[in-house]
């Protein structure tokens, strides 16, 4: 049996050391960090000091070196998200940072204050929704992965048998990692978005289930972080698995989405689209290679959807894409470029159903992974569509959608949920769950990477595109904007710092954090700022005479446009760019 992970822990501090105790039943386990030598340790319960301040806590996350020492991140509060196959299923709420130092005053005022901003970053992380665990489940892996492996992987600790690429706190894990001992107190947390639903057509009860799991190789936020890196790793990389729970009967549908895999970037620089620049010096074959090879040896078949325009800015990439599949020359990959927004425009997103009658016969080769009440498989998955749009949330999660609904038809009609001829869709109740999960499954992703809500959403819950849709795309859209070109500097640090990507070293004699801003960064978007609104305000107001309103009007006019141009102009000395780690990672 699998090593599972403690479920029930409290944790007790004294000035000397932290106390990590098993409260399951017949455990006698405590686990022991020494707060000066940072030794980790197993202890016993008899050992936790009577004087030791005692508080209950759901997980250990793992520790994090900064300026000021180490620091110990737990698990403080904890959802409920549902149940599957008799496991819990759990969503953390709240964490604690807890320092390893009982005191800072071994701190300069410089070294405080970058302390007290990568723990901002360390918490700004930390309040992203959607980090997901089990201590009785390994929610790394698919079906179709868990139902092929041995009966040694079946001994191995939760996070010995985790798939790497969706541990996010892999890193923060490291210590206890290289202690077999400890494992049971290691506990694999997933970032991405799980929905469980309780569901019944034809009076047939059954579990449907949504996971996507975000890569923590080549993480990132939306501008920052684009194409692939020198190991084939895709930016924005979301596995996400459709699951059906029916009579002890259960089936999977497994899809991915990614960057387009060659050596590009879109660095913001005030514009509301950065030109894609596609990396001259690079060798896109061998990383492109790279990427394929192992979604290939992980997946199966790779279907490719490209969703991007075929004109304009993103043709460029288009065609690098479809040049790179056909110099591979892989049987085991098929490409399929759908110009979405040319496709759909004026609202006719009817003509979906022209890809999906592209792909059909090719989903039907791909199949679905299905393994019977009595535990033997009937069906294999073959391969996976793996699609992308130039951001993989908007457009790539309405595609997503349809393709899993198809594959749900065939199924629910396997198991016999669903009578023959009926459809999915015709099913009023169900239809509303399955589009408002999709919905949130977009939002969810689409936060964690541009900062905003998805677009496009109104599509996937009611199956129609609205001008209240319109509305508010255009209203996300300008959120993006801003935090794109303005906060998303700190963002990327933060998740560099927190996946590990970039170490602190106290010894450091210059800190990142200290490179001082340029002027311009603060000074000109101020004087933008206040020469508009005294713009607006001298309309508003009227002076005793037009000719003088109109003169405020017209100098705090061009002077708002006039600085406006001089950002646009330079746009790139304004940006928040991330700080951590400077070298651009296509080259």
């Amino acid at each position: 049996m699998a090593a599972l992970c403690f479920t029930f822990l409290l944790r007790h501090m004294t000035p000397e050391k932290f106390y990590v105790e098993a409260c399951d039943d017949g455990a006698d386990d405590v686990l022991t960090i020494d707060r000066v030598s940072t030794e980790v340790t197993l202890a016993v319960k008899k050992d936790v000091p009577p004087s030791a301040v005692t508080r209950p806590i759901f997980g250990i996350l793992g520790t994090i070196h900064l300026v000021a020492g180490n620091y110990l991140i737990v698990i403080t509060k904890k959802t409920k998200v549902g149940e599957f196959f008799n496991h819990v299923i759990w969503k953390a709420t709240d964490f604690d940072v807890l320092s390893y130092k009982k005191t800072m005053l071994h701190l300069t005022d410089i070294q405080l204050q970058d302390n007290k901003t990568f723990l901002a970053m360390l918490n700004h992380v930390l309040n992203v929704d959607g980090f997901y665990f089990s201590t009785t489940y390994d929610l790394t892996h698919t079906l179709q992965r868990l139902s092929n492996t041995s009966p040694e992987f079946q001994e191995m600790s939760l996070l010995e048998r985790a798939d790497q690429r969706f541990v996010w706190n892999g890193h923060l894990l490291r210590e206890l990692s290289a202690q077999p001992e400890v494992h049971r107190f290691a506990l694999p947390v997933l970032h991405g978005f799980i929905t469980m639903h309780s569901c019944s057509i034809n009076g047939k009860y059954f579990d449907w289930i949504l996971i996507s799991r975000r890569s923590c190789f080549r993480a990132g936020v939306r501008y920052y972080v684009r194409g692939i890196d020198s190991e084939g790793h895709a930016a924005n990389f979301v596995e996400t698995e459709q699951i059906v729970h029916y009579n002890g009967s259960k089936a999977s549908f497994v899809q991915t989405r990614g960057s387009i895999p060659v050596f590009w970037s879109q660095r913001p620089n005030l514009k509301y689209k950065p030109l894609p620049q596609i990396s001259k010096a690079a060798n896109h074959m061998d990383g492109f290679q790279r990427h394929f090879d192992s979604q290939v040896i992980i997946y199966g078949k790779q279907v490719i959807i490209n969703l991007i325009n075929q004109k304009g800015s993103e043709k460029p990439l288009e065609q690098t894409f479809a040049t790179m599949v056909s110099s591979l020359g892989s049987g085991m990959m098929r490409y399929i470029a759908f110009d979405f927004h040319k496709e759909c425009k004026n609202m006719r997103w009817d003509r979906l159903s022209i890809l999906l009658d592209q792909v059909a016969e090719m989903q039907d080769e791909l199949s679905y992974f299905l393994v019977d009440s009595a535990g033997q498989v009937v069906a294999n998955q073959e391969g996976v569509f793996r699609s992308n749009c130039m951001d993989c949330l908007d457009r790539t999660n309405v595609i997503q959608s349809l393709l899993a609904r198809r594959s749900l038809q065939a199924q629910l009609q396997r198991l016999g949920v669903l009578h023959v001829g009926q459809k999915l869709e015709e099913q009023d109740e169900f239809e509303k769950i399955y589009k408002n999960a999709w919905a949130d499954n977009a939002n969810a992703c689409a936060k964690q990477y541009a900062g905003t809500g998805a677009l496009k959403t109104d599509f996937t819950r009611t199956g129609k595109r609205t001008h209240l849709g319109l509305i508010m795309d255009g209203w996300n859209s300008m959120i993006r904007y801003y935090k794109n070109n303005f906060s998303d500097g700190f963002r990327q640090d933060s998740i560099d710092l927190f996946l590990g990507n970039y170490s602190v070293d106290e010894l450091e004699s210059h800190s990142p954090l200290s490179v001082p801003r340029d002027w311009k960064f603060l000074a000109l978007p101020i004087i933008m700022v206040v020469a508009f609104s005294m713009c607006i305000i001298c309309l508003l107001m009227a002076g005793d005479t037009w000719t003088e309103t109109l003169a405020y009007v017209l100098f705090w006019g061009v002077a708002s446009i006039g600085t406006f141009f001089i950002i646009l102009y330079n746009g790139k000395d304004f940006v928040d760019a991330p700080r951590l780690v400077q070298k651009e990672k296509i080259d």
